[in-house]
């Protein structure tokens, strides 16, 4: 079973780590030792929390949509030539970069500052694992 320092959950999370250790003070998580007596978090513990604790902005745009995967953050750069442009947006932590045509840009208003929302349906999702967690 996979573990983290509470160093590494913070990390994970986004968050510091006294806020971790405050949530493992009260309860929140469970923190046990591993073999160098360091604290750490049970891997799945840890992804159950975060499922719970991850607050999304909620999507403005009212658009009802079969796509599941949602970005809403705020335009930080556009590129454009006469017919594609690069957009990205910050999501939260996620920079999302999309490409599309100028003419998108110039309808949609797209400039550094602008609330958009990235929808991503995708077929193919590649996970990956760094080594030694297998």
């Amino acid at each position: 079973m996979p573990q983290f320092r509470l160093s590494e959950a913070a990390q994970l999370l986004g968050v510091s780590d006294d806020t971790v250790r405050r949530w493992v003070r009260a309860g929140q998580l469970t923190a046990g030792e591993d073999a160098s007596g360091r604290k750490v978090v049970d891997g799945a513990q840890l992804a159950a929390f975060a499922r719970a604790q991850a607050t999304g902005q909620n999507d403005p745009s009212g658009v009802g949509r079969s796509a599941r995967n949602r970005f809403v953050g705020l335009v930080t750069e556009v590129v454009t030539d006469k017919v594609m442009a690069q957009v990205e947006l910050q999501c939260g932590p996620h920079r999302v970069v999309s490409l599309m045509s100028s003419e998108a840009v110039r309808e949609l208003g797209l400039r550094p500052g602008v609330l958009a929302v990235a929808v991503v349906k995708a077929t193919t999702v590649v996970v990956e694992t760094p080594e030694g967690t297998r």
